[in-house]
This record gives structure tokens, C-alpha cells and sequence, in this order.
């Protein structure tokens, strides 16, 4: 998700150089709200997540270019995969015909139904993940790029134990409930279907004291 967030600031990664242009107060605007979006979706804020991304979306409209529309689209539908929200990435699809290949790729990969042919259009962090290697989400570094990664092998029917843990420890060092709730949900749930009764009460009690500080 990073991946598509920083396709939005490399005007302003570039002008950095003193060659180059200030950089244009839409992208400044579009870019701190989206992170603060990402942000307050991620700790379960909704009244803000809706108020940064509204704001997001009005300064990427200034510029007219739907391009970059479906890719502020991208960045919410990969928070909520993050947090196993799976649903139709609505906001992206209307602009769907106005995307480049890769972020229609992107697009696919968040759905879990990306296309081999299309993988390498994908940010480098989710290749891997995308062909199915559940052992390569470990290895994304950004933790939200790896909930991402996670989101979409959970889709996918391949959400092993080792995943569901990678997924909540995940969450719970960055101190984002909203995933991190989701994620305890899938391992209470798979532990009350096992019959570990003492397992599944154990993470319950966690997930209470989660929400109650909420």
C-alpha cells in the first residue's frame, strides 16, 4: 500500500533537487491527508479516517487526472484488506477505465485475483505474496504493506496459523486495532472450531481489552 501512496509524493520526492519547481500544495495536501487517513482507519477512528480522506480526494480532484483518483481509491480499499474488510473496491472500480495497467493490477491483487501475467506489475514487496509464497509476507518490511499481503493470502484460502500470528503481532506492535481486532477474531474463531476452549478465551479476553480502550 506504501507502494501507491508514494507514487502520489514523488513530485514532491523530486523537488527536493533545487532544480526543480516548489512542490504544488494540492500534493502536499493529498499526501498528509491519506496518511493521516491511513492512520486513523488503522486505529479505528471513523469520524476522522472519513474527514482526511474526503480532503485527500478533493485535493487529488484539483488536478483532473482520474489517474491519480484510482490511486488514492487504492490506498483506502489496502487499509481495509489490511483489516479484512474484503469488499468490492468500489471507489476504484468507477475509475477503473481511467487506471494504468498497474494499479488496475494492484486492484486485482487486493481482490486476490490477480492475473500471473500481471504480477510483475506489482509493487516489489507484494510479488511474492501474490504467487501464493506465505513465507514472503515475513519478509515485506513495511508493516502495512505485510497486512496487506496478509489480507490478500487470507482471501485466498491460505491464512496459515503462522499467518494469522505474523498478522496480530503485526498490528499489535504498531498498536492498530482496528486490524489487529480483526485478525484476533479470525484466531478466536479457528480456535473455538478446533475446540481449544482455553485458547479461544484467552484471545477473547485480548480482544476485549482491545476494544474497551478503543
Amino acid at each position: 500500500m506504501n507502494q501507491y501512496r508514494s507514487l502520489l509524493v514523488l513530485a514532491a520526492l523530486l523537488a527536493g533537487c533545487s532544480t526543480q519547481p516548489p512542490t504544488p500544495d494540492w500534493l502536499v495536501e493529498a499526501h498528509g491527508a491519506l496518511e493521516r487517513f491511513s492512520s486513523a482507519y488503522l486505529r479505528g477512528d471513523a469520524r476522522v479516517e472519513a474527514a482526511e480522506f474526503a480532503r485527500a480526494r478533493s485535493a487529488v480532484a484539483s488536478t483532473g487526472r482520474l489517474d491519480l483518483l484510482a490511486r488514492a481509491e487504492l490506498t483506502r480499499c489496502a487499509v481495509r484488506v489490511a483489516s479484512l474488510v474484503l469488499e468490492p473496491c468500489a471507489g476504484f472500480d468507477a475509475l477503473r477505465a481511467d487506471a494504468a495497467p498497474p494499479e488496475r493490477a494492484y486492484a486485482d491483487y487486493l481482490a486476490a485475483r490477480v492475473q500471473p501475467q500481471d504480477v510483475p506489475l506489482l509493487p516489489a514487496a507484494h510479488r511474492s505474496a501474490a504467487a501464493g509464497d506465505t513465507q514472503a509476507v515475513k519478509a515485506v518490511a513495511d508493516p502495512l504493506a505485510r497486512l496487506v499481503a496478509a489480507g490478500v493470502l487470507f482471501q485466498a484460502g491460505r491464512a496459515s496459523p503462522d499467518l494469522l500470528a505474523l498478522a496480530v503481532d503485526t498490528a499489535s506492535a504498531q498498536g492498530w486495532r482496528r486490524p489487529l481486532l480483526a485478525w484476533l477474531g479470525v484466531q478466536a474463531r479457528r480456535a473455538e472450531a478446533a475446540g481449544a476452549v482455553d485458547e479461544a478465551a484467552r484471545i477473547r479476553r485480548r480482544m476485549a481489552l482491545v476494544g474497551a480502550n478503543g
